[in-house]
Formats: structure tokens, sequence, C-alpha cells
């Protein structure tokens, strides 16, 4: 997940700068290559990683001095019975090491875990990226909630701490129709970032972490003779918003065609919708905030939000237009929002019909001391101080599932996996990264999903997105994709809408819906 939430979103335009940071040749094709898929060192496991031994990293020379080198990559073989179906397969967890290819020493190791099935053309078969986002995130959300062979209960009755960590069987899995690599970007994961501090500062930004990550699809594929493969990548959040700059730099930069991008609660404009002087903003998060209230009362879809959306792109934003110092505008905004949210109406006359998304997270819930969850409007926590003016409480979808993902991803590194790193922490998530994040000039993929798109004709982008999701909000993703042209089809760059937020897989029926139109989307090819 990337998980960007508002605060992180203040976060981010904070660090938008006048330049952006050159992207680093941290990989070219002189450098060694990561061992194939299938093939064990046949060093210990402990010592050092077959490529350290001909270049070695200096002591002291990285911001992670002193741990023991990671392991070999490890192959194992599993068969994962479902219901209806035995599938059999291959899971290769390790890294893929890049260097700097001006001095020739190593810069990043890169958490790796691929899953293969069985039989086949190996070389035919589709092969889907996955990475969640923050950014700072490794990949275990959608590993362990959506696409990996097992799976952790992640629904508002399972987030909290001390939740069982235990996987099961996922018969919602895509491996039926896709092989699966999911990447840790740098200072993720168990992956380690070897160099020095100018090294970091690249990784942590937005044109370094494209780059890094599109070397990475490029030398797995190529180590795993995946040439031919139909590729695809999977994103989520923040990492919605890498997929299309990633795509874009592999069509021009390393010579990887990709046949389809699955966007998961994207972020594919910070600028537009986050100012505090504009109001789209408010109209993006408006049909959310309604969703939540609505659930409240039985199922929503889609096809109900209908009257919410064009009141927000029709007389709402025509009256937020009219500022502040229209009265009349902010009486019918105030009778109107508070109609729609379930809000007081004195709560929403207050804030002049702009209600915050913290705000309505908070007033909502206020009669029974609980907040909800930006990441999934109808899921709630405990306020820890019900009486305050305002709540800092932690979010609990994505707080609440901290600590069970992290020892579901150790257990399966260990026990499943059989790739175990005494010396070293998975680190699930870098808030360092999430800090000081440099997001450039223009903190917008908009145009590198038109420049992918236009460049080639085959491919094809599914937008997934959540009803009651208040971080990346559905309704901002459509103001964004109706100003992009439908290149020859309107099939190529659909968005699909389900029931649930950001983690929109964390709901069976989301999940399974989910997977379904990937599977179509890859089937379809």
């Amino acid at each position: 997940m990337s998980h960007v939430t508002s605060k992180r979103w203040s976060i981010a335009l904070a660090l938008i700068t006048s330049l952006c940071l050159p992207m680093a040749a941290w990989a070219q094709d002189s450098e060694p290559a990561p061992r194939p898929e299938g093939q064990r060192s046949q060093r210990p496991q402990g010592g050092p990683p077959a490529a350290a031994q001909s270049q070695p990293v200096a002591p002291g020379s990285g911001p992670q001095q002193g741990l023991r080198p990671l392991p070999a990559d490890v192959t194992t073989h599993h068969a994962l019975v479902l219901p209806g179906r035995t599938l059999n397969f291959s899971a290769t967890a390790g890294t893929v090491r890049l260097f700097d290819a001006n001095s020739g020493t190593p810069t990043v190791d890169i958490a790796v875990i691929s899953y293969k099935l069985d039989g086949g053309d190996t070389a035919a078969r589709p092969v889907t990226f996955v990475f969640n986002g923050g950014p700072g995130y490794a990949s275990g959300w959608l590993h362990l909630g959506a696409l990996g062979p097992w799976r952790l209960p992640m629904d508002g009755a399972d987030a909290f701490p001390s939740a069982p960590p235990v996987l099961t069987e996922n018969p919602d899995t895509w491996l039926d129709f896709t092989d699966l690599v999911f990447i840790d970007p740098p200072g993720t994961g168990y992956g380690r970032i070897l160099a020095g501090e100018d090294a970091r500062k690249t990784f942590f930004s937005v044109g370094g972490d494209v780059n890094v990550l599109a070397v990475t699809i490029r030398r797995w594929s190529e180590a795993n003779s995946r040439q031919a493969s139909p590729k695809y990548i999977l994103g989520e959040s923040y990492g919605g918003f890498r997929a299309p700059k990633i795509a874009h730099a592999l069509q021009t930069d390393q010579g990887v065609g990709v046949n389809g991008l699955f966007l998961i609660s994207p972020v594919l404009d910070f600028q537009s919708f986050n100012a505090a002087s504009s109001p789209l903003g408010l109209v993006a998060r408006l049909p959310s905030m309604a969703a939540t209230t609505r659930e409240r009362k039985g199922a929503v879809t889609r096809a109900a939000m209908q009257d919410v959306e064009t009141y927000a792109k029709g007389e709402f934003l025509a009256d937020l237009l009219r500022g502040v110092n229209d009265k009349a505008a902010i009486e019918r905004l105030t009778n109107r929002v508070s109609a729609l949210t379930g809000l007081e109406t004195a709560t929403v006359r207050r804030v002049g019909g702009r209600v915050p998304v913290g705000l309505f997270a908070r007033e909502i819930n206020r009669d029974n001391a609980r907040v909800s969850s930006l990441y999934d409007g109808n899921v709630t926590g405990l306020d820890p101080d019900p009486f305050s003016a305002r709540s800092e409480a932690d979010d609990q979808l994505r707080i609440g599932l901290h600590a069970p993902i992290i020892q579901s991803m150790v257990d399966l590194y260990r026990t499943k996996l059989n790739w175990v790193v005494e010396n070293g922490r998975y680190q699930f998530i870098n808030e360092q990264a999430g800090r000081q994040w440099d997001y450039g000039r223009n903190a917008e993929a908009v145009r590198d999903l038109r420049s992918a798109l236009a460049l080639d004709p085959k491919m094809r982008v599914l937008i997934m997105q959540g009803l009651t999701d208040l971080v990346t909000p559905y309704f901002q993703t459509q103001m964004v994709i109706d100003q992009i042209p439908d290149f020859g089809s309107p099939d190529r760059l659909r968005m699909n809408v389900y029931p649930g937020g950001h983690m929109l897989y964390a709901r069976d029926e989301s999940r399974r819906a989910m997977r379904e139109d990937g599977r179509r989307m890859i089937e379809a090819r």
C-alpha cells in the first residue's frame, strides 16, 4: 500500500523543490547479472553474496555497516491446494544487487520474492511486478493482502496489533494466470542500501526511485530469461504514482515493453488537489465521505453515488468558487453537505461547507468516541482522547495491521521460503523515506501515463479504487482520467470502483472482483 495520508500529502507538498534530483545511473548492462531463478548458490548461508566476492563493499562504506551479508537466493517448491484446483509452483527469495555504473561498486540490494507456476512455456507466460508505495513501504500489503499464494486477514475485524499473524492459503491469488515478482524498494523489507548518503538521497527521490525499480525489473527479466513474457506492473497508492513512470522508463530507457498497468488506489497528481486554495480536493473527497455515510445503512455501489458526483462537480464546485464571503453560497453548501455526510449542520457551517477529511473522520463517530480510518471510512478505532479538540488517534486500519503483517512476512521468509536473515530487521515501513522524499519539480504521473499509452498502442491500464477511501478518493482519479484521451479505444484506460477503502482487497467480495478483473485483462492481451 502506498499509504499517503492527508498529513503526508502536506509533507509531500512541502518537499517539492524547484530542482529535480538527477537520476543516477546505478545499473548498466556491464553489471554482473543476478542468479537465475531456481539456481542455488553453492556457498553456505551467511557468506558474502556472489556479486560482492568480485566487488566487495568497503568496510564502513554504507549506512547499514556492521550487518552480516544477506543470504544467497533460495528457491523452494510448493503445492497450494485450493478449492477446485492445486497450484504447483516455485518460490525464490533473495536480492537483485545493483552497482554504480561509473565506479562499479555496489549501491543497493533490492529484496525480491518471485513465484513461478510449474509447467507450460515459461518464456511466454505473463509476469507481474508488484510494489506498494508510501513512499517507504515494502510490498507486504499486496503480497499478503491480495495477490500472493498465502494471505493474512486484513479486514476491520483483524486490524489490531495482537491479531494472530497466521497465513492461510489464498484462493484469490493471481498465480493462476501470471507469475508474480514482489519488489521491495531501497531501504525496505530486507533490502539494504550499500552506498553512502548521496545514494540514499537519490533512492529517496521520484527520479532515483523510478530508475532503480525500472533497472531491477529489467535485470530480473534478463536473468530469468523472461524477455518474451508479457509484462505487467501493479502498484498501490504511491506505487500507482510510480508505476506509469516506471513503465515509461522501461519503454524509453531500459528497452523493455510493458503490456499493462494495474493501479490500485493511485495518486496520479499530488499538486492539483492539495493546494490550500484549490477547491478540487474538496470536490474529490465529497463522494467518498457520502459513500461512507450511506454504507452504514447498507451496501453501496458506484451507480448509487451518481447524484453526489453530479452535485460535486456542478453546484458544489460552483458554490465553492463563489468564495467564503458569499453567505448564500455558504448556506447552500452547509445544508447540502450536511445532508450528504451526516454531519451536524452547525459543524458544517463552522467550516463554511468545506469539510476537512480529518474533521469528517472524527465527527461522524463522535457519539461513540471512535474515529474513522482514512483508509476506509467504515473501519473505526477507539479515540484515545475523545474530549480533545482534535484527534491524534493512530489510523486503525493502517497502523493496526503493521504488527501482524511484519510478523507474517518474517515467518513467510523463515518457514516457507527458507531465506533466513539472522542479522537485520524486516523494514515494513521506512519512515525516513517518507519524511525525506524528494518529489522534485513535478509531483504528477499523468504525463508519463499519457506518454506510455501513446507510445505503445497495445498497452492497457486498469485502475482499481475503493468507494470509502478517504486518502486517495476515487472521484479524484476520475477527474484526472477524464482529461486523458482514449488513444484509439476507451477500453485502454479504465477505472473500476469497488466497495471498500484504500486497501479494497481487505474486503472479500472486492478482492475476488479485483482478481477477476485482473485475470480478464491479462488473458485478453
